[in-house]
């Protein structure tokens, strides 16, 4: 019996030296963790529980065979986080250099099936080289094996990934079709093709931090939610943002205590417009007066920073925010912020997750860019997601609400639950000036009447009252109890039924 404890505990030795120490000192020195740290810091302490630790690769091609490592390259198993169950996998670089074959592949897949069954998220920590070039089309399988899992999982289980490393060629599609993507700065990257490749087809020169790095995907392409400074910071991130999410579709939103009164007054809020409608004001300051102790998760901050999306809680429950930004391009709606916000609310809505949603919009983005790389198409997604979103919806008019934008941001006419209106909305067609130069285009040449005109056109229509008439707007409320009256919609609207007609499933323009 004290042969085989000892044959355990050096198998479980060997796994856990991964690719041997000299390859452990190289992670280090690139300023990352390995695998196995990795999930010391992600996961509540000596919670882990690894599965598949001795699993070998079956390959015999290209010297292969004289080559096993326990693990193959790849960490899986279960822990929690905050004492709530995930599945986690966290690809191993000190490994053949994280490469994914047919057995790497095999044991992701297995903690996802996993996930799956008991309902619980899948957290995935990509540092990984590739398919493994030796094991060919055997890999290019394990990859598509892992793909239709993340399609599965897709709207069913919260997915997360966190890249840590290199992530390129075929192993972008994965994390690209979970829910949220963190990365690191400096230290990670993802692309389809490399800078040798691009440098060979298209002759430009780049750098991977250029083309792929975590600045690249949060700020430029929007593929990536969050860049981190650091795999520590990137980790205790995902811990926290995890807090937020259910553990799956069939889950209610996880509630944690809370000491601020759901009645709280912020006066403040009173005199956050500015005198002149064209001066702009911080939307941040807004939502975090407005959710629990002023903790607001935001998505995708550097992206499409005109429109923002994030978690935050109201009475120790989630709600997910969506806020135009004054301080941006006017709040203005443009391609990138329609596909950004419409997303988060399908995830919102996907799982069950009520929206909040504060307006101030001028309206959409004008100019031949916009229009020839299809704002029309992109726009109708924002539309599409909050149409077809059947979780409480409250939305909150401050400011401006113009033109097709105010039909597009939760209204009334797109099954709005609650919609309100503090005293400063405009609710109109357009602005006042551009409103008076169209249906006084006569007189442009008038300056005093088109100034009488417009004055006449903002006491008509440059408040809340008109569309408040009409029942589009339930209460126009005073900004200081924007925080009492969403707490008691959100607590109305607890056990809200509503269905949308039965379909396969939607076609949203994408």
């Amino acid at each position: 019996m004290s042969a085989n404890i000892a044959e355990v505990e050096r198998r479980r030795a060997a796994a856990k030296l991964g690719g041997g120490q000299k390859r452990i000192d190289a992670q280090h020195a690139k300023g990352r963790l390995t695998a196995r740290e990795r999930l010391e810091v992600l996961l509540d302490e000596d919670s882990f529980e690894e599965i598949d630790m001795y699993v070998e690769h079956n390959c015999v091609d290209f010297g292969m065979a004289e080559q096993h490592i326990p693990g193959d390259g790849v960490v899986t198993g279960s822990g929690t986080i905050n004492g709530r169950l995930v599945y986690v996998f966290s690809q191993d670089f000190t490994v053949f250099g994280g490469s994914l074959s047919e057995r790497h592949a095999e044991k992701i897949c297995k903690v996802m099936d996993a996930a799956m069954k008991v309902g619980a998220p899948v957290i995935g920590l990509n540092d990984s080289g590739g398919a493994r070039i030796q094991e060919g089309v055997a890999s290019l399988g394990g990859y598509a094996e892992v793909f239709q899992r993340n399609v599965m999982a897709s709207g069913v289980i919260p997915q997360l990934s966190l890249i840590m490393g290199p992530c390129a060629g075929g192993a972008v599609y994965s994390p690209s079709m979970t829910d949220f993507i963190f990365m690191v700065e400096d230290s990670s990257y993802m692309f389809v093709t490399g800078p040798e490749v691009v440098k060979t087809v298209t002759n430009e020169v780049v750098t991977q931090e250029e083309l792929g790095g975590a600045s690249t995907h949060t700020v430029k392409s929007g593929v990536a939610d969050l860049a981190c400074e650091n795999d520590i910071v990137a980790l205790l991130q995902a811990r926290d943002f995890m807090d937020f999410l259910p553990a799956s579709n069939r889950e209610d939103v996880p509630e944690r205590p809370t000491n601020d009164p759901w009645d709280r007054l912020e006066e403040s809020l009173d005199t956050i417009i500015p005198a002149s409608a064209n001066q702009p004001y911080d939307m941040h300051e807004v939502i975090r007066k407005t959710v629990d102790e002023g903790e607001f998760f935001e998505i995708q901050p550097k992206h499409a920073a005109n429109i923002i999306c994030g978690f935050g809680r109201v009475e120790g429950r989630t709600v997910g925010v969506v806020a135009n930004q004054p301080m941006v391009l006017a709040g203005v709606l443009d391609i990138d912020s329609s596909k950004k916000a419409a997303r988060f609310v399908r995830f919102c809505d996907a799982f069950n997750i009520p929206i909040v949603t504060l307006v101030d919009v001028p309206g959409f983005l004008p100019g031949t860019a916009q229009e020839h790389n299809g704002i029309i198409k992109h726009g109708a997604k924002l539309l599409f997601a909050y149409a077809e979103a059947t979780v409480p919806k409250i939305t909150v008019i401050t400011r401006k609400a113009y033109g097709g934008a105010y039909d597009v941001m939760a209204s009334k006419h797109l099954r709005g639950d609650l919609n309100y209106a503090w005293p400063t909305a405009e609710i109109a067609v357009m602005g006042a000036k551009g409103a008076v130069e169209i249906i006084f285009r006569q007189d442009r040449d008038n300056p005093e009447k088109i100034a009488e005109k417009t004055k006449e056109y903002e006491d008509r229509f440059a408040n809340p009252f008109v569309a408040a008439s009409k029942g589009f707007i339930d209460e126009v409320i005073m900004p200081h109890s924007t925080r009492k009256r969403i707490a008691l919609g959100l607590r109305k609207l607890r056990n809200k039924e509503l269905a949308n007609p039965w379909k396969k499933h939607d076609n949203i323009p994408l």
